[in-house]
């Protein structure tokens, strides 16, 4: 294809492509992480949990479940299945018996090293080719989306 053919081209792409190709990118990216990430031995939702609570080292349950837009219950559930793998610790604050300090083990830090070089290494590999320019043209570009979404969410409730 031309050049001149191959830019009439990108002038007539719908909103509904764009968008799709938005949708593909996002479900390519997560099975790829998911395929990488399954190598750490700690199922999608556990990590997602994991690497919360290690960015939020002090943060309490329902801090986290706010945080990840999830219930406590939920919080909960996955919380026991990390402890009872060994990759975190909880304890009763002696001061509030209805709170549980969380902490990482040396297994869970484990993990969480192993998945900071699997997030690098994909994401390295997600932009090979881009330069700087293109990669904030992108940036802005998806804020602007995001904006329009959070408009649209505010809207509806």
């Amino acid at each position: 294809m031309d050049k001149n053919m191959d830019n009439n081209y990108i002038d007539k792409i719908s909103n509904k492509e764009v968008i799709r190709q938005l949708i593909i990118f996002a479900m390519k990216h997560r099975r790829i992480m998911q395929k990488f990430l399954d190598e750490t031995g700690v199922y999608q939702a556990q990590h997602r949990l994991l690497m919360e609570i290690f960015r939020n080292p002090d943060a309490s349950q329902n801090d986290i479940a706010r945080s990840m837009d999830v219930s406590a219950a939920t919080i909960a559930v996955s919380l026991k299945k990390l402890e009872k793998g060994g990759y975190i610790k909880r304890e009763t604050v002696e001061e509030d018996n209805r709170f549980n300090k969380i902490t990482i083990t040396e297994k869970g830090n484990k993990v969480v090293e192993q998945s900071k070089q699997i997030f690098d290494l994909v994401h390295q590999k997600v932009f090979e080719g881009f330069s700087e320019e293109e990669k904030r043209t992108l940036f802005t570009l998806l804020q602007k989306l995001n904006s329009n979404l959070d408009r649209m969410e505010a809207e509806t409730k």
